[in-house]
């Protein structure tokens, strides 16, 4: 099976958002490469970078459902590395 690498951006500005995209990450947990979450309260949102080596339907599949959510906005970058 091809896989991608990937970068995503999250950034949440809605706190009732985040069980829903802890949930969608613990979904696809297998592929994360790793992750860093940076609170910036004087702002009052959260942002999240994403390292992911998954399929390319998995990688499109689950950023279309984190975007979905409630007070979050996603931007992901695909490598040329495929594998």
């Amino acid at each position: 099976m091809e896989t991608r690498v990937a970068s995503m951006s999250i950034i949440v500005s809605n706190l009732e958002s985040v069980e829903k995209l802890n949930a969608l990450l613990h979904g696809v947990s297998e592929y994360i490469i790793g992750r860093m979450g940076i609170p910036y309260r004087e702002k009052g949102i959260y942002i999240i970078s994403i390292a992911i080596d998954a399929p390319q339907d998995t990688i499109s599949e689950v950023s279309g459902k984190i975007g979905r959510l409630d007070g979050v906005s996603i931007k992901t970058a695909y490598s040329n590395v495929i594998g």
